[in-house]
């Protein structure tokens, strides 16, 4: 399970990472990851810091199937995104986003395409700061 310190839940954060983050995606998952130097100021004024932990947030919409199946996707993504809470930046925001084909994947093909994407993601975001 995904600790409470490690959740993203105001809709502001999930928009920056999504519009500001850098984008990677495979067949079943798309993951926008904001680094620490890009986030800027928090809300309240106090600045994010490095040794902030990495704050991780899902979206799972209903093109991905009905109750049961985004529910499903949301444990599964919640579970790996846990696992690989180390190979995320301290201070950064990611975004899962899940995309149709989610619903039929496999456990093990979902974290082979979160743990790719975030890969693909982190280089990227490196080489551009």
């Amino acid at each position: 399970m995904l600790p409470a310190a490690h959740r993203l839940r105001r809709s502001v954060d999930f928009e920056r990472a999504v519009r500001r983050g850098t984008r990677a995606g495979r067949s079943t998952v798309v993951v926008h990851l904001l680094v620490d130097s890009d986030v800027g100021p928090s809300a309240d004024g106090s600045g994010v810091t490095g040794d902030e932990p990495p704050l991780v947030g899902l979206v799972v919409s209903k093109a991905v199937g009905n109750a049961v199946h985004r529910n499903q996707v949301k444990r599964r993504l919640r579970h790996i995104a846990a696992a690989h809470l180390s190979s995320v930046p301290a201070g950064s925001r990611l975004v899962v986003r899940a995309l149709p084909a989610s619903s039929s994947a496999s456990y093990a093909e979902l974290d082979r395409d979160l743990a790719s994407s975030l890969d693909r993601a982190t280089a990227r975001a490196r080489r551009a700061a």
